[in-house]
């Protein structure tokens, strides 16, 4: 099973039978199966049936709806999960100010480990880079996280780190597109486009998990109650966001997969992929998030996506017996 893109402006979606099949202008670009499809995402003005949203929900497959440039507009899930007892320990446990400290500060501290660790393999693989300073800010918050009893304490030791991690970040593109800083809505270089994608890709995947396993994804314990906001899936993105989406930038940028002919900038000011640049970057994307990441104690090789479903069970367990939270280690 794999998730399937339709980016083909003024497609229709229809079903046919036990499957899903993609016209534009009465021409047929694709019949697929429902039974090979994990998740539907559809971007910009593309059409779908009541038939075959009826399917969809029947078989339990979410559907995300962005723009055509990919910023997430909403979702259509299946039913909610019967689980309310797990909702229920949820809802206590944000309501426990211990527990809720332990785990944002768990959640931090994965975030600025697996920080450091890019910017420790970055430097083994480019020994003229330089991030002793930066390295240094990063080991005296992470040597001073206990202290912090509170959640704003611990946003703002994030934040510290996060501000030194994006100045060495910005030193290690070998290319003519640069970073200087992070910058949203809207991103105003290229580079801060991919990251705004591939973060969005990642929490609209970690949204869809969280609401399978039967948890609250407006409810996290870093990220607090926002209306609309899924604070739990972004939670659980904070320790993939280096690992998975800065290094892929990097490899995009770097190995010259994207350069600053397949941008274009907005009305607004920023800056998003041409089309067929941002089909390219959906098969990287896939790519990434397909290759063999870890392994388990058995020796079973794992990638990101098995990771980041395991990581989801995890939070759902220590929520459901209040216990500690331990975030995904890249090894750099």
């Amino acid at each position: 099973m794999n998730p399937v893109y339709v980016m083909e402006q003024g497609a229709v979606i229809r079903r046919s039978s036990r499957s899903l099949v993609v016209t534009k202008d009465d021409s047929r670009i694709l019949q697929i199966p429902v039974i090979k499809i994990d998740r539907l995402l559809v971007f910009g003005q593309v059409q779908l049936t009541t038939q075959a949203i009826e399917l969809l929900l029947e078989e339990g497959i979410d559907v995300s709806f962005l723009s055509a440039s990919g910023r997430l507009r909403g979702q259509l899930v299946a039913a909610v999960s019967k689980n309310n007892i797990l909702r229920l320990s949820q809802y206590e446990r944000a309501n426990n100010e211990q527990f809720l400290v332990m785990t944002a500060r768990s959640i931090v501290q994965g975030k600025i480990l697996n920080g450091r660790a890019l910017l420790r393999r970055y430097s083994r693989n480019h020994p003229e880079s330089e991030y002793t300073k930066e390295l240094e800010i990063i080991e005296s918050v992470l040597d001073g996280l206990l202290r912090y009893k509170s959640v704003a304490r611990l946003m703002g030791c994030e934040g510290v780190a996060s501000a030194a991690y994006f100045r060495a970040f910005g030193r290690m593109f070998r290319r003519d597109l640069q970073f200087a800083e992070r910058s949203r809505r809207p991103p105003k270089d290229p580079v801060n486009a991919l990251l705004s994608l591939g973060y969005t890709m990642l929490t609209n995947e970690i949204l869809s998990l969280v609401v399978a396993h039967g948890l609250d994804p407006y409810l996290g314990f870093l990220h607090g109650i926002v209306y609309g906001r899924p604070s739990l899936a972004l939670d659980l993105v904070e320790e993939f966001r280096h690992p998975v989406i800065d290094r892929m930038t990097l490899n995009l940028i770097n190995n010259k997969v994207l350069e600053s002919g397949d941008f274009v900038k907005t009305d607004e000011g920023g800056f998003v992929l041409q089309p067929a640049s941002l089909r390219r970057y959906f098969e990287f994307y896939e790519n990434r998030m397909h290759e063999p990441e870890g392994r388990k104690k058995s020796g079973v090789t794992e990638t990101i996506r098995d990771i980041a479903r395991g990581q989801v069970r995890k939070m759902a367990s220590a929520i459901k017996n209040g216990t500690h939270y331990a975030p995904y280690r890249f090894e750099g």
